[in-house]
């Protein structure tokens, strides 16, 4: 980036109002799972990570799958001392366009598979694919980001359809609510030297995007996992 950490607050509507400038995925892929991150949702992340936990300003942050580069350019936005990102689909091309056109020199953009990633990093920020088109897609993005990752921020699709809690976050625009982590992923994350430390309830909005979506758009809830490494 060529610039000290941020000391001061970013407003969170400004981070928004960046998040938003980033261009969207040229030809997004279904197989891939790539619905770019709001930036309502990337926002809350963030500011969650960088303001309340002291997780970004000044760390090395990776961004696993990074797609668009929406939460690593966050970061860098917000004052990391380093940004790394990582996808497989080469066309995802807007993070380093973006990075160049705001001079982050501290920002690195890497086209291929996230096993290629080693060493170590203060802080994993990821919004990988839920495996709804294939199953468990999300535990390869856990294995590694738990591997070279102290603290970890990964979004999950919540494991039911509760429409109360969807009126709740609806109702709080913006807001996170604390919910119990899945069985599941806490014993999967255990199992693999982590701890989570906590998870929140986030509501998603995302465009239509392919052929086999019926509206214009669709609500929906993710869990965002706040893991520690414990090894």
């Amino acid at each position: 980036m060529g610039k000290p950490a941020q000391k001061r607050l970013v407003r969170k509507l400004d981070l928004e109002r960046f998040l938003s400038q980033i261009e969207p995925h040229p030809s997004p892929r279904a197989s891939l799972e790539q619905y770019t991150i709001s930036e309502a949702v990337a926002a809350s992340m963030l500011y969650l990570a960088a303001y309340v936990n002291d997780d970004v300003i000044g760390k090395n942050v990776l961004d696993l799958g990074c797609g668009t580069g929406r939460l690593a350019l966050g970061a860098a936005f917000l004052g990391a001392r380093s940004v790394v990102g990582i996808d497989i689909d080469k066309l995802a091309k807007s993070a380093w366009t973006t990075s160049k056109k705001l001079a982050f020199r501290d920002a690195h953009w890497i086209a291929g598979d996230i096993s290629a990633v080693t060493g170590t990093f203060d802080t994993v920020l990821q919004n990988p694919p839920f495996g709804v088109q294939k199953r468990a897609a999300d535990r390869k993005f856990l294995e590694k980001a738990l591997e070279v990752g102290v603290k970890i921020y990964s979004l999950h699709n919540h494991p039911s359809t509760d429409k109360q809690l969807v009126k709740q976050l609806k109702a709080d625009k913006g807001g996170l609510l604390q919910v119990a982590p899945s069985p599941f992923l806490e014993r999967f994350v255990e199992e693999h030297g982590g701890l989570v430390e906590a998870v929140y309830a986030l509501l998603m909005t995302i465009p239509r995007m392919f052929d086999f979506h019926m509206k214009a758009k669709h609500d929906f809830v993710v869990d965002l996992y706040i893991l520690k490494r414990s090894s």
